[in-house]
């Protein structure tokens, strides 16, 4: 067996491979030695990633994809039942893990730091990261987006520390045995999955239990369901609970945060003592992602003074308000947000980093079941935009449901006051923005489906 390889973990093969968080246990498993091979729907950068790291990728699905002498096949919550190789699997006798007791077991024997919440995982993750390696700690760390700097989204360390993104979903969260765990808010989503925000505390709950005896749950002062969360934890045993925000109870607060274009300047009360530090990205929200980061290092003995400045050397995620360019005056931003929460929180930092720029946005609303319970409120955040286009619905893993549209959407982004238009082909999108387009306006394209890949199209055409 390889060193650091669980035995089961010898000869994965993974379902979907090239999916943010498969991706990321199949190159740490690569790179600890492991025979690594799996299967994607599509020819991607990620699946030429894998194979330059020594992993063998296939496109497509099928029975035959599968090596008789695999010792495990790892999939995820997206994976359906038929799909031919996990039924060849079955018929094999070959063992199938979820992703998140693969990731699980690759966290063993290290000092692990989670990061969970409905908004925020994969920006304080990266920001742990990229500080931790700042500092020559080595980390391990498995997170749901391509850093910016390093850009990739995991990577095998040498050092003691483990950083992993911890994703509430579909409760894969629960597997995780944390010393230090983050909660950066708790709010009703992901509702295929969850019927109620009681479900959705229940499932926080068994996330903070599982934190190490004598571990840290560093959680917001400041989000109401963070709040609740506290309160319903305070009593568990040998469990810290180290609070941060802007609150004036917070154990680690938030003095004063000052925007400076692009970047933020936090200061923060530690311990009684003030300190300052930079942040690389802009908003209110990124600047608390940071303090939250800041908190959990320190649980882990870190000295503040170091850490923070490490923060500072954290330029974003893939896809977390990313310049994608600039053409004819107009810049090109990429936003992952696809939740109301996240798409005010951004839209809110674009006022403030740009004060006097048109705001246009391209939405294109993601899953059937979330479009049903929050389209309203997604919108209302678009009368945040001087303009939207908005798209059809992306379905990722769900089938449609009847008569759920991003109709939906627009009504409510219309009685909101918005300046919203339905575009039903992709393909369009670029000649509209471009018609729509001036000098010193910004465009986001915005949200979590392949309304990322517009951005380049929308450039050409304003260059054009």
């Amino acid at each position: 067996m390889a060193p650091g390889i669980p035995a089961a973990m010898e000869r994965p093969h993974f379902i979907g491979i090239g999916g943010a968080g498969m991706s990321g246990i199949a190159k740490i498993l690569t790179r600890r030695g492991a025979k690594v091979t799996g299967s994607d729907s599509k020819e991607s950068a990620t699946a030429e990633a894998l194979r330059a790291l020594g992993a063998t990728v296939h496109i497509g699905h099928a029975a035959g994809h599968l090596a008789d002498d695999a010792t495990c096949v790892v999939v995820s919550s997206a994976i359906r039942d038929d799909n031919p190789e996990l039924v060849r699997a079955g018929e094999l006798s070959i063992p199938v893990v979820h992703r998140s007791d693969a990731l699980a077991s690759l966290m063993q024997g290290l000092r692990s730091i989670a990061v969970a919440g409905t908004h925020g995982k994969t920006t304080t993750t990266s920001m742990l990261a990229v500080a931790l390696t700042e500092l020559g700690l080595d980390p391990s760390y498995a997170i749901g987006g391509d850093l910016a700097g390093p850009g990739t989204n995991a990577t095998h360390g040498e050092g003691a520390i483990f950083v992993a993104e911890a994703d509430e979903s579909d409760r894969s969260f629960q597997k995780y045995d944390p010393e230090v765990a983050i909660v950066l808010n708790v709010e009703l989503d992901h509702h295929a999955n969850y019927a109620s925000m009681d479900e959705i505390y229940d499932s926080f709950e068994t996330f903070a239990g599982k934190i190490v005896p004598d571990g840290t749950l560093v959680i917001s002062a400041d989000q109401s369901g963070a709040v609740e969360l506290t309160r319903r934890v305070r009593d568990l045993s040998a469990l810290k609970v180290v609070t941060y925000g802007e609150s004036e109870t917070a154990d680690v607060r938030v003095h004063k945060i000052t925007p400076r274009g692009l970047t933020s300047e936090v200061t923060v009360v530690l311990n009684g003592k003030y300190l300052t530090f930079t942040v690389s990205v802009p908003g209110r929200h990124y600047a608390l992602n940071a303090v939250a980061a800041l908190a959990a290092g320190v649980a882990l003995g870190i000295p503040a003074h170091n850490l923070a400045s490490a923060l500072g050397k954290y330029t974003g995620v893939k896809r977390r308000l990313q310049l994608k360019g600039e053409a004819a005056g107009v810049q090109v931003i990429d936003s992952y947000a696809h939740h109301p929460t996240e798409m005010t929180a951004d839209l809110e930092a674009m006022r403030g980093a740009a004060t006097d720029a048109r705001i246009l946005v391209v939405f294109q609303p993601h899953l059937f079941s979330r479009t049903q319970e929050l389209g309203t409120e997604m919108g209302q955040a678009l009368a945040l935009a001087d303009a939207s286009v908005v798209l059809d619905i992306y379905p990722a893993r769900e089938d449609p449901i009847p008569g759920i549209t991003s109709t939906l959407i627009i009504d409510a982004a219309k009685a909101a006051g918005a300046d919203v238009t339905a575009v039903h082909d992709k393909a369009t999108v670029p000649e509209v923005i471009a018609g729509m387009a001036k000098p010193g306006d910004l465009v986001l394209t915005m949200g979590a489906g392949d309304v990322t890949d517009l951005g380049p199209q929308i450039l050409d055409h304003l260059s054009s």
